[in-house]
């Protein structure tokens, strides 16, 4: 018998646990006043699920869609940084990889970064991305359908999910010193800019945490001085 295929599973997994998310999206999205057809839209078009809830976060305590904009594409934003770490994993020609960037996304991208090769990354962060596209439009249709009959599931705790997965697809990352620097530095500007900071802005500015990680990744780098190696 074969061996079960771990990144296949894994992005399964990860699929199924942001499908059950995105049921509390679309419930509270029709909450905040949204059509299903204009959540599901969303879900589509925009697929990026910390600015879907920032945007009906916005809606939903009565502002409008201009309020709600500012936000989302602050969110949003960190996923430029994730397309410029995954450039060398799209192939093909600018139509192909222009498509395939519509799935770059948090879980994706950790996907495709745990993988020792090309080939394999690029695996990853199609069947991840896949995985997360077509159970994030599912349950979000399900959700809006379901309406308010479910009530709020983040009082069930749903709202862990994603930090949770995220977390342990960042484990891996975390092989040398240098990139455990970055990640601690990171993580400490992060959460001291989360009191005081707009939403958002601790997550865009946790990427401070790469000058100290490129300073140690220099400093644990051989030197190729023939006088050192004397």
């Amino acid at each position: 018998m074969r061996r079960p295929d771990p990144v296949l599973r894994a992005a399964l997994a990860i699929g199924l646990a942001t499908g059950a998310y995105a049921v509390s999206y679309g419930v509270l999205a029709v909450a905040a006043g949204l059509s299903v057809a204009q959540t599901c839209a969303m879900s589509a078009l925009v697929f990026t699920g910390a600015s879907q809830f920032a945007v009906i976060g916005v809606l939903g305590a009565g502002g409008s869609a201009a309020a709600a904009l500012a936000p989302a594409l602050l969110l949003a934003a960190r996923n430029g940084l994730y397309g410029l770490a995954l450039a060398p994993v799209l192939r093909g020609g600018r139509l192909r990889r222009g498509v395939e960037a519509q799935l770059v996304i948090d879980e994706s991208t950790a996907m495709a970064r745990a993988q020792a090769d090309p080939h394999g990354a690029h695996r990853a962060f199609l069947l991840t991305g896949l995985s997360v596209f077509v159970c994030w439009n599912a349950g979000s249709l399900a959700g809006a359908l379901a309406g308010e009959g479910i009530g709020d599931p983040r009082a069930l705790g749903l709202d862990a999910m994603f930090p949770a997965a995220f977390l342990a697809l960042l484990w891996p990352q975390l092989r040398d010193r240098a990139t455990r620097t970055a990640a601690g530095v990171g993580a400490a500007v992060a959460v001291a800019l989360v009191p005081v900071a707009p939403a958002g802005l601790p997550i865009l500015a946790a990427v401070l945490g790469v000058l100290p990680g490129l300073r140690a990744l220099r400093a644990a780098a051989p030197t190729d001085d023939p006088a050192d190696a004397a």
